[in-house]
């Protein structure tokens, strides 16, 4: 059961976003044509395929949905993009302007949000289609420097808009005032009413799940018939965070490979120098508990209130970390120019799950190292390792046609042996960025180098690595290098301490 294509395809939204505007960006990137006859392959071969083009946007905290054969993302400052491959990306609206395709009179449409939040601009957005046909898209404003924020939902006939409001949900930051469970609002244990991310569990029940800093992230069931909160809830259920702990863009993902809920977060701040990453926990249930690799129940992951605000240590050991700031470096002799593979702050991801082939999509947004606060969407493929957690491809996924980029590969220790490039993201919250560093999978299934250990391959693809003494379960799989502009064989994959590295064959 596919609980996020047409149905739905979710989000989740990203705290702080309300910075950025969004812009496709001309960038693609056009390969020499001699590169589509023979590149050197993954296992050392040669084949034919097709050179990936890409075409870049910027939209922060995407959101994504599938409507017919076109994927859409929704994020901040009211900004959309197309696409039909996933690599390929088309600006759909952005800014929070009169000449908005989405919400054309969006100023008016939305004053009460807009005034309640007091900004003039929007947040994280998420949008479902439910059993009418429509499209409904839950929107989001906060002050800022404050968790005054509203939720709202607005809905259109077609998936481009243009949407009318149907009013505010949620309300946050009433100082002084009672919230939306009878209480006096309190920042540290209540929730900020933005980064919602509605979905459909697997027996077809909607909820929402949200939050950012704060008081945590919470869940909420919702009435499938009209996408509005069901009555008596006040915020909905806590599930992780509070005092103020740098958690926020939470989005749910059910696999029906292993009958899991997967809930993805975003650790840190969303700047360049903020250290955010991308960590999930899963649960049988929708509304949790949610726990990570080492069997930690994420309720517990809340900052000390004793501590300075924003107390990232106190969380940073919970959750599993898929993916952080890291760089691959351009080796010598490499074609191109720049700095070669690497994101910033990656983060406020959603993702998709395609019933008819298997394979999942991690969509989030990324910057850059040496490029500020620029970003770009970036989609990687993950896979299920053998403990059942998802791991992330350590390339940008490079569309179906170049060649067997993105299959598991089932290889030989002849195959696997050569040189790789390895980053270990580990499991702080932090602006350093993770450089790679040369190791040697030898045919004797032996690593040296930079890391020291060993490797055995398994059935399907799938792997399992010491390095150091630390065990990761993970898999073996094909990458497009834009760097060294070809399919090389990658690893990526996963310790029980809910840590991440990730290999690429090196071109010497």
């Amino acid at each position: 059961m596919n609980t996020k294509a047409a149905v739905k395809v979710l989000i989740p939204v990203v705290l702080g976003a309300a910075v950025f505007s969004a812009a496709v960006l001309a960038d693609s990137y056009q390969y020499n044509n001699a590169l589509q006859q023979k590149n050197g392959g993954a296992g050392g071969e040669a084949m034919n395929r097709t050179v990936p083009e890409f075409k870049n946007a910027s939209v922060h905290d995407p959101s994504v949905i599938k409507a017919g054969d076109t994927f859409y993302v929704f994020g901040s400052h009211l900004a959309a993009a197309k696409t039909n491959d996933l690599v390929s990306w088309d600006l759909v609206a952005t800014g929070v302007t009169a000449g908005n395709p989405l919400i054309p009179n969006v100023k008016e449409e939305l004053k009460e949000t807009l005034e309640w939040a007091q900004t003039n601009t929007l947040w994280a957005a998420d949008v479902i289609q439910l059993a009418d046909g429509r499209y409904y898209m839950y929107y989001n404003a906060c002050k800022g420097d404050s968790p005054r924020s509203a939720l709202g939902v607005a809905v259109a006939d077609g998936i481009e808009g243009p949407y009318k409001d149907q009013g505010i949900l949620l309300k946050s930051g009433m100082w002084g005032e009672p919230s939306e469970d009878g209480t006096v609002y309190d920042a540290k244990i209540h929730p900020n009413a933005v980064d919602p991310d509605v979905f459909f569990d697997k027996e077809g029940k909607l909820w929402m799940v949200y939050g950012s800093y704060s008081g945590g992230i919470f869940i909420l069931k919702m009435d499938p018939a009209t996408g509005k909160p069901l009555p008596g809830q006040g915020y909905g259920k806590k599930l992780l965070g509070g005092n103020h702990s740098r958690i926020e863009g939470p989005y749910i993902q059910y696999s029906p490979e292993t009958d899991y809920y997967y809930l993805f977060l975003s650790y840190g701040g969303l700047d360049a120098d903020g250290g955010y990453n991308i960590r999930t926990a899963r649960s049988k249930a929708p509304d949790g508990p949610y726990v990570d690799a080492q069997g930690q129940d994420l309720i517990e992951a809340k900052a000390d209130p004793a501590l300075p605000l924003f107390d990232d240590r106190s969380v940073e050991p919970y959750g599993v970390k898929l993916m952080g700031s890291h760089l691959f470096p351009r080796e010598e002799g490499a074609p191109g120019e720049g700095l070669a593979n690497g994101y910033v702050s990656p983060g406020h991801n959603s993702t998709y799950y395609d019933d008819k082939t298997g394979k999942y999509f991690l969509i989030f947004h990324a910057r850059f190292p040496d490029r500020g606060e620029h970003h770009e969407i970036r989609v990687h493929e993950m896979y299920m390792n053998a403990q059942g957690w998802p791991v992330a491809a350590p390339l940008r996924y490079a569309g179906d046609g170049a060649g067997n980029t993105g299959r598991l590969k089932k290889v030989t220790a002849q195959e696997a042996s050569g040189t790789y490039q390895l980053v270990n993201h580990g499991k702080d919250i932090s602006a350093e960025i993770k450089e790679s560093a040369a190791i040697e999978l030898t045919k004797g299934g032996r690593i040296t180098g930079a890391a020291s250990g060993t490797f055995k391959l398994e059935d399907g693809g799938r792997a399992e690595l010491t390095l150091d003494g630390t065990v990761y379960h993970g898999v073996f799989v094909t990458g497009w290098d834009e760097a060294q502009q070809k399919e090389v064989l990658t690893f990526s994959a996963l310790s029980e301490q809910g840590t991440a590295v990730w290999g690429v064959r090196s071109g010497r």
